[in-house]
């Protein structure tokens, strides 16, 4: 049975989707201090908002939508076309609290009515999670719904990315005996999360693909995690290189994803390119990136609409609206 959304979230999931397959294919540069560690130092700010608005002009041409933050991101969306939606960033670039115990920041002048006054057809919200944290996993989820519906009283679906880290300080995210936990430690979260009122989670591929190479596997990881989600899921790139990505879209779009959220993966050779080059690497290389995994996901993935419904109309339903 489908849940019935209203009105503004409905429209801000089509805005965002190939509208008649409903399917997610969008391209994320809300990078901030990643991106600022991406180039030369004292690069002026002018300049880093430049090369964003070459990147999202070259890929609004094509991507569902495009995910930007609020600090680079203002005169990249005025540069989109209308052939695309627009997702803003909620949260703070980085963490508060210890490495081990992170909790989320927020700026006090960006709101998600200020997302919704400037256009944007949905808001993204990071959290870094892990569900083994128990007290606070149970802090997290409480403030993850507490952001959802300030978000949905705007009427703005949101998109929820959960991203895991170790608990200890001795363990490497990168390391072998972080990832054999991964699988369990995305599962759960996506069982979790899934349950505090976010309309799509974007979630980590469920395998370190440097440790495990079995695609079996990876077929049993992301039908796992499709099955413990109550809502859509897209796969996020996470910096790994394209090739391995279309082979994660791939499996991740057959075994239950409703498409994907890709950023490096598409673009991230841009940045080290002279700006006389930049042009014609979007145009090509990186577009015929997105390309072909729009084509992918348009054929495997699960549509987001067998989760949701279309408000049902009637005469005076206007009276009754009150997100």
């Amino acid at each position: 049975m489908t849940q019935e959304l209203t009105p503004g979230r409905w429209r801000g999931l089509k805005m965002t989707s190939l509208k008649e397959q409903a399917i997610f294919g969008i391209v994320a540069f809300d990078q901030r201090g990643s991106y600022r560690r991406m180039l030369p130092d004292n690069t002026p700010y002018a300049d880093a908002v430049k090369l964003k608005e070459q990147v999202v002009y070259a890929m609004t041409l094509h991507a569902t939508a495009i995910l930007l933050d609020a600090t680079y991101g203002l005169g990249p969306a005025m540069k989109m076309t209308g052939r695309s939606g627009l997702l803003m960033a909620l949260e703070k670039s980085g963490y508060s609290g210890e490495s081990t115990y992170r909790r989320p920041q927020f700026e006090d002048t960006w709101t998600p009515a200020k997302i919704r006054k400037m256009g944007a057809s949905a808001v993204k919200l990071l959290v870094y999670y892990n569900p083994q944290a128990e007290q606070l996993s149970d802090e997290l989820d409480e403030l993850v719904k507490e952001q959802v519906t300030a978000c949905h009283a705007e009427d703005l679906p949101v998109f929820l990315e959960p991203m895991s880290y170790s608990l200890n300080d001795d363990i490497d995210k990168k390391s072998a005996e972080y990832a054999a936990q991964k699988r369990g430690i995305v599962v759960e979260t996506a069982r979790r999360l899934s349950k505090t009122g976010a309309d799509v989670l974007k979630m980590e591929f469920p395998y370190d693909h440097n440790h495990e190479h079995d695609h079996g596997a990876w077929r049993e990881g992301c039908a796992e995690l499709s099955e413990a989600s109550d809502v859509p899921w897209v796969l996020l790139s996470a910096g790994v290189n394209f090739e391995t990505f279309v082979q994660q879209t791939t499996i991740a779009c057959e075994a239950g994803a409703s498409g994907f959220l890709a950023g490096r993966a598409i673009w991230k050779e841009v940045v080290d390119k002279a700006p006389e080059d930049r042009d014609a690497f979007l145009s090509g290389q990186a577009t015929d990136r997105l390309k072909h995994l729009l084509e992918i996901a348009g054929e495997k993935s699960r549509p987001w609409s067998e989760f949701y419904s279309a408000p049902g109309s009637s005469e005076r339903w206007f009276d009754s609206y009150n997100p």
